[in-house]
C-alpha cells in the first residue's frame, strides 16, 4: 500500500531510540484524516486492524514503546536539573527497588564519585528517605555482596597524593590470595572489602602495579569469578574504560531496554566533570574506533540527540 508523501520516513521518526520530533510535526500535524488512516493500515508493525469493528488500533507494545521515547529527554532533563548528590542518592533507591541484580549501579556510584560526592549523596539519602544509604542496603542486600557493598557506600577516601608503598604491595599479595585461592567468594573475605572500601584511589593505584607483577595478570582482567568484585576494581582503577563499555553496551541497537537507559546516566552524571568526561571520551575513541559524538549521531534522534550533545560538548 502506497503512502501519502508526507508520510514517507515517518516510521524513522519513531523507531529507535530518542523521537525525531521536528519530522512528527511536520508530518503528523499537516496531513489529512485519510492520509493517516492510510498509514495506520500500512503500518502493520505499529498497528492492528480490527476487522470486526472497522477501525486500526494500536499495538500495546507501539504505545509502551512511544512512551518511552518521548520520556528519555524528559528524564535526561530531569535528571540534570538534580542537585548531583539527590541524583546519585534516587540512583541508589531505585537499584534497591529492582533488586541484588542492580548492585552494579551502586558500585558505580560508591567507586566512581569523589569523596566529598559520596558523602553528599549519603546526605541526601538522608533528606530524602529517612534513614542512611548503609541501612537501606544492609537491609535489602542479604547475599555475599552485602559487606563489600555497605563498605563502599561509607567510604571517605583520602584524595592526597601520599602513598605507603609497602603497604600497598603487600595488599597486592592479600588480594592475589584471595581471588586466587576463594573464588567467587573473595567478594565476602574481610580483608578485601577492607582494602577496596578504605584505601586511597591512588594507593589502589599502585596495589594495582604490584598485583601485576605478583601475578603476571592485569587486575583488570576479570581476576575474580565474582562480577560484582571485577566491576568495582574498574570503577576504582580505571573509570573511563568502565564508563565506555557501559555507554558502547547502550548504544546498541539490540540493547534491552535497561541498558538503554544507562546512556541518559552516565552523560548526566559526568557531564559536569570535564576532565573524566574528556578521558571517557578518549578511552572510547581509542577503544571502539568512533567517538562517542559520532555514535550519538548515529543513533539517537531528535531532542533526545540534542540534549545529550550539548551535555558531551560541555568537556571539549
Amino acid at each position: 500500500m502506497a503512502l501519502p508523501l508526507e508520510f514517507e520516513g515517518l516510521t524513522e521518526a519513531i523507531s529507535g531510540m530518542g523521537v525525531d520530533e521536528k519530522a512528527l510535526i511536520t508530518k503528523l500535524g499537516s496531513s489529512h484524516k485519510e492520509h493517516r488512516k492510510l498509514f495506520r493500515k500500512a503500518s502493520k508493525s505499529f498497528f492492528v486492524e480490527d476487522e470486526e469493528r472497522a477501525f486500526e488500533k494500536c499495538h500495546d507494545h507501539f504505545v509502551k514503546h512511544l512512551k518511552l521515547e518521548f520520556s528519555r529527554f524528559n528524564n535526561a532533563v530531569v535528571m540534570w536539573a538534580m542537585h548531583p548528590w539527590e541524583r546519585d542518592a534516587r540512583l541508589v533507591k531505585k537499584a534497591l527497588k529492582k533488586g541484588e541484580e542492580s548492585c552494579n549501579l551502586i558500585v558505580e556510584v560508591s567507586c566512581t564519585r569523589s569523596a566529598e560526592d559520596l558523602l553528599g549523596a549519603r546526605k541526601a539519602y538522608h533528606s530524602l528517605f529517612d534513614q542512611s544509604m548503609e541501612e537501606d542496603i544492609a537491609s535489602h542486600v542479604h547475599g555475599p555482596h552485602r559487606n563489600l557493598l555497605v563498605g563502599l557506600v561509607s567510604a571517605y577516601r583520602y584524595e592526597g597524593n601520599k602513598v605507603k608503598e609497602d603497604s600497598a604491595k603487600s595488599e597486592a599479595k592479600i588480594l592475589a590470595e584471595a581471588v586466587a585461592s576463594s573464588g567467587e567468594e573473595a567478594v565476602e573475605k574481610d580483608e578485601v572489602v577492607r582494602i577496596l572500601s578504605t584505601r586511597s584511589k591512588l594507593h589502589l593505584q599502585h596495589l594495582h602495579k604490584h598485583f601485576n607483577e605478583i601475578k603476571g595478570s592485569d587486575l583488570l582482567g576479570g581476576v575474580s569469578e565474582s562480577p560484582l568484585l571485577n566491576e568495582a576494581l574498574l570503577c576504582l582503577l580505571k573509570p573511563s574504560l568502565y564508563f565506555s563499555k557501559i555507554l558502547d553496551a547502550s548504544l546498541n541497537k539490540e540493547a534491552d531496554k535497561t541498558t538503554k537507559k544507562w546512556l541518559t546516566r552516565v552523560l548526566v552524571t559526568r557531564a559536569d566533570h570535564s576532565d573524566e568526561m574528556k578521558e571517557i571520551k578518549e578511552e572510547y575513541h581509542q577503544l571502539y574506533g568512533e567517538t562517542l559524538a559520532q555514535r550519538i549521531e548515529e543513533n539517537i534522534k531528535g531532542n533526545y540527540k540534542d540534549f545529550l550533545i550539548t551535555l558531551l560538548s560541555k568537556s571539549d
